[in-house]
């Protein structure tokens, strides 16, 4: 099924995807996929080449994705097919693996038994600059996608909190950014600190003004508005907004933060008026924090599938490279505008992160 016109910017519901479309098309990228033979991600990446954002890799064995392709009717034309265990650059990921882990004693056979595995055979070349950013998930829960990023890709510099971040694109403009809403985090850190929940909101914040362009307004979200309640999961928002301001503060992000805020605080004009009349975030919050996992990762769903949301996610934040992690429910669509985020991000990706992907797996 490929994604027609209407579903690519000109729609009501596509205004966003169809921004960062046209805006990669002048800075094409090189995406990876390892789940090659995955019908969806063949379909993402036929139209990844076709609307012209760059170079789509699919890995595995060559001879089932062409079949796959076949069955799907889908030309490969401009899709660039690697399987791990024939290529000739697996001998110096295995090395680069080996020093990677070193700390932990792996031997060579169980190193090259990994980079066999296309999620880790990505990663590393991502983590090697033969890519511009991995996308998978389609078909593999996330412990298999997050665990090779972090043991080749890992954190940035000055980076202490890996974490992610849902795009959510409403048909009512009224919420958001004309629609658009960045949530964070739901997909990796079960019971952030303190410290990782103001990171968190940093970074979801840090990745909408250089996706959207606009002001960040961030709301940390609970069932409390300003509560005077000494519960510690309400304190903990209120510790988190203050360091994130002090720490946008510090490294000169203009962004604002408000919190502990409900999350209808957060977005309806009028309730916010009766409740927080001077809040520059209540009413109008474009990035939205959510306490814990599991309350991210059940309003994202939520407004996915009860609102009919696109939802494009998770991209991963904190990394060195640009990655995500998608949803196993993911449609072809998902996925192109999933990659598309990503070679975006990877454009200025240094700015997001500075010092990232300047050094080597492996180098000291």
């Amino acid at each position: 099924m490929l994604v027609g016109r209407e579903r690519l910017g000109h729609g009501p519901a596509m205004r966003f995807i169809g921004g960062v479309i046209e805006k990669l098309q002048r800075h094409p990228k090189r995406i990876v996929f390892p789940e090659g033979t995955e019908p969806r991600v063949i379909q993402a990446a036929r139209q990844f080449f076709s609307l012209r954002l760059g170079a789509p890799i699919l890995l595995g064995d060559r001879l089932a994705i062409k079949e796959a392709a076949a069955a799907l009717n889908v030309s490969l034309e401009g899709i660039r097919l690697i399987n791990p265990s024939e290529s000739p650059d697996l001998d110096s990921f295995v090395r680069r693996f080996m020093l990677l882990r070193r700390g932990k004693g792996i031997e060579e056979q169980e190193a090259r038994e990994a980079m066999i595995k296309p999620n880790y055979f990505g990663a590393m070349m991502v983590a090697m600059k033969q890519a511009d950013g991995l996308v998978s998930g389609a078909n593999e829960i996330s412990g298999g996608v997050l665990r090779p990023l972090f043991q080749i890709i890992k954190v940035a510099p000055k980076t202490t909190t890996a974490s992610s971040c849902m795009v959510m694109e409403v048909e009512d403009t009224r919420f958001g950014d004309r629609g658009v809403l960045f949530m964070g985090d739901c997909g990796v850190i079960p019971e952030p600190t303190v410290d990782q929940l103001a990171d968190i909101a940093i970074s979801t914040a840090r990745l909408a003004r250089q996706i959207s362009g606009v002001r960040p307004r961030v709301a940390l979200l609970s069932y409390s508005t300003k509560g005077s309640a000494t519960q510690p999961s309400l304190m903990k928002v209120k510790a988190a907004t203050g360091l994130a301001q002090q720490k946008a503060h510090e490294m000169g992000f203009e962004a604002d933060f408000d919190g502990e805020l409900q999350v209808d605080a957060a977005l309806i004009p009028e309730i916010a008026l009766r409740k927080l009349p001077d809040s520059k975030v209540a009413g109008k919050a474009n990035v939205l924090i959510f306490p814990d996992l599991n309350s991210g990762n059940i309003a994202s769903k939520l407004i996915q599938h009860v609102a009919r949301a696109n939802a494009y996610g998770q991209i991963l934040l904190g990394l060195d490279r640009p990655a995500a992690d998608l949803s196993r429910g993911s449609s072809s669509h998902d996925i192109l505008g999933v990659a598309a985020i990503v070679g975006l991000q990877s454009i200025d990706y240094q700015h997001l992160y500075p010092g990232a992907g300047e050094n080597l797996p492996g180098d000291l």
